[in-house]
């Protein structure tokens, strides 16, 4: 399972399109897998025919373990893959025709635009895994002594993200499914328990812990190699276990191993039924978790007549140079907001906890709510600010057909600095949204519909939606905030402001 994306530990195997027997081809997508921050197809980096596929669809696996053997044109025989297979790295596939010169001596980037860079670096060798590693070794086929000294690294491989960190990352950063400037300050590790002794935990683990006031030093980890666990933190928390409710949709997450792709069966007359909790929404879960407790939010609404916006919509999609682009309202709100913030743009910003400041943004990474079979998602249109009307068309068109798909990238979900939710989608009048990670503010459109409204001193019929506006209180304050909303509504209510005031 190689490391698609910065941060990420592990994935869950969506999807097979080849099995044992089948040849295939180098560059050739063999499965689908599920991150906590998107579904990512990976290719086979070799020729040859499928020998084995070590965990079936459905399974959360490290990174660094061998998910797929493959009989390569080396001319070595099947039985010899997982022996090839040790020495090949902890690539997508087995080679069973490299030998232990060719062997690649660390791990190997096998996506394009994905991966890990490649390093002669070694890591410090857990006191725990160093006393099992060689027994480990011994149980698999004899090594000869020249390649007897590698085998220990192997084992060490698969929880290989919780190692310990180097000094450049900061354990909590890159735990969540959006990017996340503020409330997370890197300080989620607690202090060694003993001079030396460090308790091992792997990063959404250690940021876990912090939410949630534990101390992983006080902890008995019942992990493999003495890692501590979500359940060793949950059961810190609740330590008495008591009969299960509706209430505790933290008991959903455990076994992620053993749940299918297709949902749990549902029995006949059952009464409840159990959702493991993983990949996407496993991660908004906990992003969300921790911007609620984290940034003070403040939410503010107004109702405003857009009978004028949904004119122009209807003008626009007969427009000729919009022509093939997706028009629609969430287009000239994004734009309204857009304009909002160019007149406010202290609103544009983050909290950076570990140096106490705020730090201004001079872009606009738009992001845009989206709701998917895996769970809610918020990929963002980069430099939305500096686009057209057609460009920006063009990129919410592409972002919606990318989420449907569920093909959105991790890239694509990272560094947005506002975000529109349009709740109105789902008839509902509007909400109090909660702030993405690391974001000052977010933006819920709720329903526009016909409503009695006094228009040029009369009760007309009119276009009226509800507009609501969460944000951080610690960079933005009630002053700043209000007009940042009354912009937003004045531009829907006389969109001839996206002129004048763009």
């Amino acid at each position: 399972m190689p490391d698609v994306g910065e941060g990420l530990t592990e994935a869950e195997i969506l999807k097979w399109y080849v099995q044992p027997g089948d040849t295939v081809t180098d560059g050739q997508v063999v499965c689908e897998v599920e991150t906590a921050k998107a579904a990512v197809e990976l290719p086979i980096p070799y020729d040859g025919v499928v020998h084995e596929l070590n965990h079936a669809e459905g399974t959360t696996v490290d990174v660094g373990q061998v998910i797929i053997r493959v009989d390569t044109a080396g001319g070595t025989t099947p039985e010899s893959a997982p022996e090839a297979g040790a020495e090949a790295g902890t690539g997508t596939g087995t080679g069973t025709g490299t030998t232990e010169e060719e062997a690649p001596k660390g791990r190997t980037p096998v996506l394009v635009g994905y991966g890990v860079a490649e390093t002669s670096g070694k890591r410090r060798p857990r006191k725990a895994a160093a006393q099992t590693s060689p027994p480990r070794s011994a149980a698999r086929a004899p090594r000869t002594a020249q390649e007897a000294p590698q085998r220990p690294q192997e084992p060490q491989e698969t929880p290989q993200p919780p190692a310990q960190p180097s000094a450049g990352r900061l354990p909590g950063q890159a735990t969540t499914a959006e990017p996340r400037t503020g409330g997370v300050n890197g300080h989620g590790s607690p202090a060694p328990a003993a001079p030396g002794s460090r308790p091992l935990a792997k990063p959404p683990v250690r940021k876990l812990a912090k939410d949630l006031g534990v101390d992983l030093a006080d902890i008995t980890p019942t992990g493999p190699d003495g890692i501590i666990t979500r359940e060793d933190v949950h059961a810190a928390v609740a330590p008495a276990p008591g009969p299960a409710t509706a209430a505790e949709p933290a008991k959903t997450a455990e076994p992620a191993e053993t749940a299918e792709t297709a949902g749990p069966a549902v029995t006949e007359g059952a009464r409840e039924t159990r959702v493991p909790v993983k990949g996407v929404r496993k991660a908004t879960a906990a992003a969300m978790t921790a911007s609620a407790f984290t940034a003070p939010h403040v939410t503010e609404f107004i109702t405003v007549d857009v009978t004028r916006t949904m004119k122009l919509v209807e003008e626009l999609k007969r427009d000729r140079d919009l022509a093939g682009l997706r028009v629609s309202p969430l287009l000239l709100i994004c734009r309204a907001l857009l304009v909002a913030i160019r007149r406010n743009p202290g609103a544009n910003a983050s909290w950076d906890e570990e140096n106490q400041e705020i730090v201004q943004k001079h872009y606009v990474n738009l992001g845009i709510a989206a709701a998917t079979p895996r769970g809610l998602i918020v990929p963002n249109i980069k430099d939305a600010h500096a686009m057209t009307l057609p460009e920006l068309a063009a990129a919410l068109g592409e972002l919606v057909a990318t989420a449907r798909e569920g093909r959105t990238t991790p890239a694509a979900m990272r560094g947005g600095t506002v975000t529109v939710t349009n709740v109105g989608v789902f008839g509902v009048d509007t909400g109090t949204p909660i702030l993405n990670p690391g974001e000052a503010a977010i933006l819920a459109v709720g329903a526009i519909r016909l409503q009695p409204w006094v228009h040029k001193g009369k009760v007309k019929p009119r276009q009226v939606t509800t507009l609501g506006l969460s944000f951080d209180h610690r960079l933005v304050d009630g002053e700043l905030g209000s007009r940042l909303l009354a912009d937003t509504a004045a531009v829907l209510e006389n969109p001839r402001r996206l002129i004048t005031w763009g």
